[in-house]
């Protein structure tokens, strides 16, 4: 049976440019690759805007089209069960920034546990919310009861951007590594935008590091790359 990933975090934790680089990383490994976009939260950093690009890779984005764009979820509900309950694909569900986005799953969720999943969380801990063990322990208790769901993974994406050094993400695994032993839940990986992959090097607190493609631009990023 392929794999359903759930891929969750609080606002601005780099979890949709995850999902959109996972999604990409099975499709290269030959998966039938599907990736929904459940994201109701932030209307600037949505996997969707990815669409056009992954069809020419042979991956499905699911995800409201033309005028209704971005539209809610509800008129894509039935794509979404319809990918969870095809086990023969692997899905990536991108899901919204905070406990209200995850809502969104309770009504999948009966599929979702017969399928089998990994919820995992990705963690930036220079944002609000989850700087410190505490709020990370609040922030997976919000979203694990909002979702119906249990976390079954950390991922550690602390980062400033251009100005993420070593010392940063190495603070930031160590505050994650905490979370590790209140919780039980398993921390293996750090994410690094490839084009900081001479600044932070492998192996930071013995986790692996994976590098991400950066994907999703700021709205004034792509004015500017349109000549704006």
């Amino acid at each position: 049976m392929a794999k359903l990933y759930i891929i969750i975090g609080a606002y601005g934790s780099g979890k949709s440019e995850y999902a959109i680089n996972l999604a990409r990383e099975c499709n290269e490994a030959g998966e039938d690759t599907v990736l929904a976009d459940m994201d109701v939260v932030n209307p600037y950093f949505r996997s969707r805007d990815v669409r056009d690009k992954f069809a020419e890779l042979g991956i499905e984005v699911i995800a409201p089209d033309g005028q209704f764009m971005h539209a809610d979820l509800p008129m894509i509900s039935p794509r979404i069960q319809g990918a969870i309950q095809d086990h023969t694909k692997t899905v990536i569900l991108d899901v919204g920034g905070d406990p209200a986005g995850c809502r969104t799953l309770g009504r999948f969720v009966d599929n979702i546990n017969a399928r089998g999943y990994e919820m995992l969380f990705v963690v930036n801990t220079r944002r609000p919310f989850t700087s410190t063990v505490e709020e990370i322990l609040v922030m997976k208790e919000q979203l694990e009861f909002s979702s119906k769901l249990k976390i079954n993974r950390l991922i550690c994406n602390t980062n400033l951007m251009q100005y993420t050094d070593t010392a940063v993400v190495e603070e930031g695994i160590q505050i994650i590594k905490e979370v590790a032993v209140q919780t039980g839940l398993p921390l293996d990986n750090y994410l690094v935008l490839s084009e900081y992959a001479q600044r932070i090097p492998d192996g930071l607190g013995g986790l692996t590091r994976i590098l991400l493609q950066y994907t999703l631009q700021k709205p004034w990023e792509r004015l500017t790359a349109k000549g704006i």
